[in-house]
């Protein structure tokens, strides 16, 4: 595989100085691998980027299901956002308890909500954000209550399909064993990285696809490296067979 860099144990840190990233033709090669699995994913922008960004504060420390039950919870308790700013926090608690961790995620969308509505020129709306450059849409975004670079990257790609790409951990843990992101870097830089090797125009592809593979085969605990479609350009795949190797003679 060319261009494929040597790399030390996953669970060690790279100095900067040390990384030297993935070239551009790997980064295209690993694209063109996942598309054979996942396909390319069509996701067009649907334009309501307040509901990403409560739906996205939903979505953290819980699955799919319970974020989806938790914000439709939500939306059938109360009729429009300025209830939900206004109605007090345990009534927003139960609506969304199925989410999981809901003191803490009813008091973060009370707050961001209250902050849009002291800070944003259209009062409880965010569609002007797709008028602003990425990194001013960003700034803003991250200075709302709770709200980081993900959870910002989140509603500027789905909502308005914006030059951004979310680093979730498991875009994070695939990025990583596979070369493309410096172990051990902060989420800022991953997340930089990310975006800067991202073919333009392909940031919600790479991203769902890498998303998929941490999800389908990409284990954080026991990657299933036997059946993995990007094993051989994987500099990390030899590590975990041979830890696996190891794991399985001992418990013989």
């Amino acid at each position: 595989m060319p261009g494929t860099p040597r790399l030390p144990l996953m669970s060690a840190a790279v100095s900067k100085s040390e990384w030297a990233g993935p070239d551009r033709r790997r980064v295209y090669v690993i694209r063109d691998r996942l598309r054979l699995v996942y396909g390319i994913p069509v996701d067009r922008p649907h334009g309501d980027a307040l509901a990403e960004l409560i739906l996205t504060v939903l979505s953290q420390s819980t699955n799919d299901r319970n974020r989806d039950v938790a914000y439709f919870g939500l939306r059938d308790r109360f009729g429009s956002w300025e209830q939900v700013r206004d109605a007090p926090v345990d009534e927003v608690e139960l609506a969304i308890r199925r989410g999981g961790i809901s003191k803490v995620k009813s008091a973060r969308i009370k707050a961001i909500l209250a902050t849009i509505s002291e800070t944003s020129p259209a009062a409880l709306d965010l569609t002007w954000l797709a008028d602003r450059t990425v990194p001013q849409a960003q700034e803003y975004l991250c200075s709302l209550p709770g709200v980081g670079r993900k959870t910002a990257a989140c509603v500027l790609l789905f909502s308005f399909g914006m030059r951004d790409v979310p680093v979730d951990t498991h875009v994070s843990r695939v990025g990583t064993r596979l070369g493309l992101l410096r172990p051990g870097a902060p989420f800022e830089e991953l997340h930089d990285s990310m975006l800067d090797l991202t073919p333009r125009g392909q940031e919600l592809e790479l991203h769902l696809n890498l998303l998929r593979h941490g999800r389908r085969t990409c284990d954080a605990r026991r990657p299933q490296c036997g059946v993995c479609a990007l094993a051989r350009m994987c500099p990390s795949a030899h590590t975990f067979r041979v830890q696996a190797a190891a794991e399985s003679r001992r418990a013989s």
